[in-house]
């Protein structure tokens, strides 16, 4: 990984925290390992200033969603079935909508959130980037809006953070890149669902025009 420091332009920037949720820590419905560990360097990133506006994405399911394994009989958590003619994986029951676990984690300064966008709303398709479901019946992908959002606000790059690295944090990430932003996944906050792919979706991100960097080489 470089060590360049990088220049950032408050103006035109955005942090971009994707799915600080319980559910998704230590505790949780489906904990993400290490998840806790980013928790203070990202609350000290929010309230430093040194980014522009502070954009957060929420996992925010219907009970009942077709991602749960529950929802399909005979099933288990982390099976993969076809789903609109595209493999998605099942999950725990987890972030429905009201629950305690699919909150905005307390820990963090949400405060200093512009925006929050929810996800994963339609029950019959997943959506694991904050800026587009994942395929529906149609064989559409639609999007939440934050594009748009961004745009109006501004913002031209990107610096996204968060939980999964391997899934959601990897989905909006790409989809920022598809959208035109230039995205910068802040590596060392973000943690993954399996550590096994760290270099594989490292190699698909940067292969999508995303750059990998470190908390260490933002300019102060």
């Amino acid at each position: 990984m470089a060590r360049d420091t990088v220049t950032i332009d408050p103006i035109r920037s955005a942090l971009l925290l994707v799915d600080f949720q319980p559910d998704f820590l230590p505790g949780g419905a489906l904990p993400v390992a290490g998840g806790e560990q980013i928790l203070e360097p990202v609350r000290r990133l929010m309230t430093s200033g040194r980014l522009g506006v502070v954009v957060a994405t929420q996992d925010w399911h219907p009970p009942g969603h077709a991602s749960f394994a529950s929802s399909h009989p005979g099933r288990k958590p982390f099976e993969a079935i076809m789903l609109h003619n595209h493999e998605q994986t099942l999950w725990p029951d987890h972030c429905v909508q009201g629950s305690e676990g699919a909150q905005l984690h307390p820990a963090l300064p949400w405060t200093a959130a512009a925006a929050v966008v929810r996800k994963g709303m339609e029950p019959a398709c997943d959506s694991y980037s904050g800026f587009r479901n994942n395929w529906n019946e149609k064989g559409e992908r639609p999007p939440t809006g934050l594009a748009g959002y961004l745009r109006e606000r501004g913002v031209t790059e990107l610096f996204v953070c968060g939980l999964a690295r391997d899934f959601c944090v990897k989905w909006t990430a790409e989809d920022g890149a598809d959208a035109g932003f230039r995205v910068r996944v802040i590596w060392d906050l973000t943690r993954p669902v399996d550590p096994s792919s760290d270099q594989r979706v490292r190699n698909e991100l940067i292969a999508r025009g995303v750059r990998i960097m470190s908390s260490d080489q933002l300019a102060v």
